[in-house]
């Protein structure tokens, strides 16, 4: 029995087979491709398309403000209230709330009677498989990601993001830590898993839902400038085509983290004089 198994692990390749595309999966019925194509449309709504649109008039406020664009400035992770525990209760509430769309989506995959957890690959089932796409996705885009931060703000394209600017408290680097996790679970659940899911069985091409998709990642970082739409857009084009190899979206959640960690907590933790440096 053991050399048996033995023999399945040797057999398992170290890439699984790309996502056949649109797949076998494609609906035959065009109300149901219709129906899940709308159905994406809602989650999203509620979730990265109104960050998308919210961040669409912010740009539009930058742009037409008398300040240059690379003059202005914008924080992330701010406090939510002057009172320590109010501060700590709020920023709970946000994160744990945020991620309810994550989970009706995962829900409405369910109702194909498939796992969800598993048809996306959001799941524990290849650790050390996963960790090592993430690590090197993240060199991929987090190095290149942060050139071209400092390039976009040479030219003027983007504003100086302080992703940190919670009170020193003694709850701020879990916080930071579950905000990074926030972030990337919505993200590449939602606008990749999901999203792609969905239009694939929709009978949407891969170019079309592989730019929608990396399309609508860059409208919700609008607000940092434009230098990070076009940044995230590639992010997203580079993720979903990993996504298509691989099949797994826990490489990609795992990925977003590490970047999200470093530049959160890696902020937090920098003398003035280095965050003096990225501004």
């Amino acid at each position: 029995m053991a050399s048996r198994r033995e023999a399945g692990i040797a057999r398992r390749p170290l890439i699984p087979p790309r996502i056949p595309w649109p797949g076998p999966d494609l609906e035959a019925d065009i109300s149901l491709r219709r129906r899940h194509t709308w159905e994406v449309w809602l989650v999203l709504g509620v979730s990265l398309l109104f960050s998308g649109a919210h961040s669409i008039i912010r740009i539009i406020e930058r742009l037409s403000a008398p300040t240059p664009l690379g003059q202005q400035s914008v924080a992330m992770n701010t406090p939510m209230a002057q009172r320590s525990l109010i501060d700590l209760a709020f920023q709970l509430n946000s994160i744990v709330f945020t991620l309810v769309p994550v989970a009706l989506a995962l829900f409405l995959l369910a109702g194909d009677r498939t796992n969800p957890f598993r048809r996306i690959g959001f799941d524990l089932r290849m650790p050390l498989r996963d960790l090592g796409g993430a690590f090197a996705i993240g060199a991929v885009i987090g190095i290149p990601g942060l050139a071209f931060y400092l390039l976009g703000r040479e030219m003027g394209m983007t504003v100086a993001i302080t992703p940190a600017a919670l009170q020193p408290e003694w709850w701020a680097v879990p916080i930071l830590l579950l905000a990074a996790a926030k972030n990337a679970i919505l993200e590449e659940v939602l606008v990749v898993g999901y999203a792609l899911e969905r239009w694939r069985q929709a009978g949407w091409s891969w170019w079309t839902a592989s730019l929608t998709s990396a399309t609508i990642r860059g409208s919700y970082h609008l607000y940092q400038g434009i230098g990070p739409f076009f940044g995230n857009l590639v992010m997203g084009l580079v993720f979903n085509e990993a996504y298509r190899r691989w099949g797994r979206t826990m490489p990609l959640v795992l990925a977003h983290f590490l970047i999200d960690l470093v530049a959160f907590v890696g902020w937090w933790l920098l003398p003035q004089a280095a965050r003096d440096f990225f501004s």
